[in-house]
């Protein structure tokens, strides 16, 4: 049935998207121009316009000439990135600097996370209770943060070491990217 369909929500990176706004965009990001045209058969009239009308509102498409494109945060909302044009250009920047400065970009500015993130590119490191500190976090909830979003999800190559006084210290190392 279209309408339960459509009334599911799906939760994809922050974003709350139906079940056939979800289809959409993962269909358009797999197309090389990203666009969401073929639509579903099923989706006609009041439903397609709907549909185009809540991703035009939350930024996930863009009207290009007559054709709904998707834009960087529609790929990101189901997990994709916009794929390089052949032939695209080379930087002369370190591929483990270009990952930190493109992860860098999705944790917004100003939040305990980006605290954290902060402290630990400082080149001496930061320890747990600087980070504490820093963001009001108890012990565990930094060392999850750590483990969990800032290694697993993120990507980044955390150091470990024992600083001077015996306390450990934690730094991100952009020197070598993480392998998966």
């Amino acid at each position: 049935m279209v309408a339960s369909s459509i009334t599911t929500s799906i939760i994809t990176m922050n974003v709350k998207l139906t079940e056939t706004q979800t289809t959409i965009l993962k269909a358009a990001a797999g197309r090389p121009d990203g666009n969401i045209e073929p639509l579903p058969t099923n989706l006609r009239g009041g439903a397609r316009a709907k549909v185009i009308e809540g991703l035009l509102g939350r930024g996930l498409i863009a009207d290009t000439d007559g054709h709904y494109l998707l834009t960087d945060a529609g790929y990101a909302a189901v997990g994709k990135h916009r794929p390089v044009p052949k032939g695209g250009q080379k930087t002369d920047i370190p591929d483990a600097l270009q990952k930190l400065e493109a992860t860098s970009r999705t944790i917004r500015p100003g939040t305990k996370l980006a605290a954290i993130i902060d402290a630990m590119r400082n080149p001496d490191g930061a320890t747990i209770a600087q980070m504490m500190a820093g963001t009001g976090w108890q012990a565990h909830t930094v060392r999850g943060a750590i483990s969990g979003m800032i290694k697993k999800k993120l990507g980044f190559r955390v150091i470990s070491e024992k600083g001077l006084g015996g306390e450990r210290v934690y730094k991100i190392d952009i020197s070598t990217p993480k392998e998966k």
